[in-house]
């Protein structure tokens, strides 16, 4: 089993910034890519980037390449999502996962979500 809890999420004004945390725990959570997603209200949940454990594996959506960075620290389990140049667009419920891939159903385990709102 795996265990995802997100931190991190919050109220900010364009242009912002805001991290966002993701402290995994469990036997196996290390042989898995964790992956970022969001849902904002009314869409489907769509990818946000990945990383594997090993540094590599990162992947960004056209959307927020440029903007958003992925990272991790292996001493404390934790995997960041650090989010600059925030638009209301971003608005998000944000989950991380544990899985493979770019889709939603590639993964198999995932955090309660971190809601992230932005301001005009």
């Amino acid at each position: 089993q795996v265990q995802l809890v997100e931190s991190g999420g919050g109220l900010v004004q364009a242009g912002g910034s805001l991290r966002v945390s993701c402290a995994a725990s469990g036997r196996t959570f290390s042989y898995y890519t964790m992956g970022w997603f969001r849902q904002a209200p009314g869409k489907e949940r769509e990818f946000v980037a990945t990383i594997s454990w090993s540094g590599g594996n990162i992947y960004y959506a056209d959307s927020v390449k440029g903007r958003f960075t992925v990272s991790l620290d292996n001493a404390k389990n934790t995997v960041f999502l650090q989010m600059n140049s925030l638009k209301p667009e971003d608005t998000a419920v944000y989950y991380c996962a544990a899985g493979a891939g770019t889709r939603p159903n590639g993964y198999y385990y995932w955090g309660q979500g971190t809601q992230v709102t932005v301001s005009s």
